[in-house]
């Protein structure tokens, strides 16, 4: 998307004794602006961007008084309205109660995901087991392996990542919170990596590639442009790493352990087919996200 041709500069109006009014008048055009150009969240992004130049937060924005305004908010803006990600342009993204290092060359993690830990997490909590062992594949920034550290505190996660770029990603973040230190990463084909876990880990988690190839035209240019093609698409169903994570998934887990798998709401009904009962799954289903989309499959390990 080509960004605007509008002016770039703050406006010189502001009367004395108004603190707030240069800093919100130029939120409020920056939001029109980022409306014009199609990005979803207009206001928010406008607010975040500004919040993340002037060194605050977005509750705080009226504080910031005429002489601090920064004109680096066009610069960000300008970088919005060609569509390259929010996160990429703060460095930051949060995840559940993570704030995570993010940028070019990783996976944004995406809100609908917080749901598919969430679920994951009751999970686990629910087991009987002193030291839940856990294994999250395909990795990327490391969220959902830190969640999962994070909010389950015996918890002990193997995080697996292919993609070098994104290995440097995860490994910063993992090296930035005290839960970190019982995250091991693994530089690997998450289809093939830890033979020496199989048959002990509790639950394997994923959020995989997903979308179908002949979706690209149809991506939204902030994943389809930025995000690592790898993270984004598999096969022409969407659903070949997953099929491959099913094996895996198999192979690693102890009998009653259980696999948690992110999907494109458009293959609810489709995934949990390849969890069969033949194939040694019990009690494979489809989960909701928040917006009552199907987002997520899950199925227990039976057998032995």
């Amino acid at each position: 998307m080509t960004p605007s041709t509008g002016s770039a500069g703050p406006s010189t109006g502001s009367s004395a004794g108004a603190p707030r009014s240069v800093l919100l008048a130029e939120v409020a055009r920056a939001t029109q602006r980022l409306a014009d150009a199609g990005v979803p969240s207009p206001r928010h992004d406008a607010e975040e961007l500004a919040a993340f130049v002037h060194e605050t937060d977005r509750a705080r924005l009226h504080l910031v008084a005429d002489p601090d305004f920064d004109a680096r908010y066009w610069e960000a803006i300008a970088r919005r309205e060609a569509r390259e990600p929010l996160q990429h342009i703060t460095g930051r993204a949060w995840f559940r109660y993570l704030e995570l290092r993010v940028g070019p060359g990783v996976f944004v993690p995406r809100p609908e995901t917080e749901s598919v830990v969430g679920w994951a997490i009751d999970a686990v909590r629910a087991m009987d087991v002193a030291e839940p062992l856990v294994v999250d594949l395909c990795t990327g920034s490391g969220a959902i392996a830190l969640a999962l550290a994070q909010e389950v505190p015996r918890a002990r996660v193997h995080a697996v990542e292919l993609d070098e770029r994104a290995v440097g990603w995860a490994r910063r973040n993992i090296a930035s919170i005290p839960e970190g230190t019982r995250v091991t990463l693994h530089h690997g084909n998450a289809l093939t990596a830890l033979p020496e876990l199989n048959g002990r880990v509790d639950l394997v988690i994923s959020n995989p590639p997903y979308i179908p190839l002949t979706e690209w035209e149809h991506v939204a240019p902030e994943a389809r442009d930025h995000d690592p093609q790898l993270a984004l698409f598999s096969g022409e169903d969407g659903l070949d790493t997953i099929r491959g994570l099913e094996r895996a998934a198999h192979r690693l887990l102890r009998p009653g352990g259980v696999v948690v798998v992110e999907h494109a709401d458009s293959q609810g009904g489709q995934v949990p087919w390849l969890f069969p009962e033949d194939r040694g799954w019990a009690d494979a289903a489809d989960h909701p996200d928040l917006n009552n989309r199907p987002r997520f499959a899950t199925a227990r390990r039976v057998g032995h």
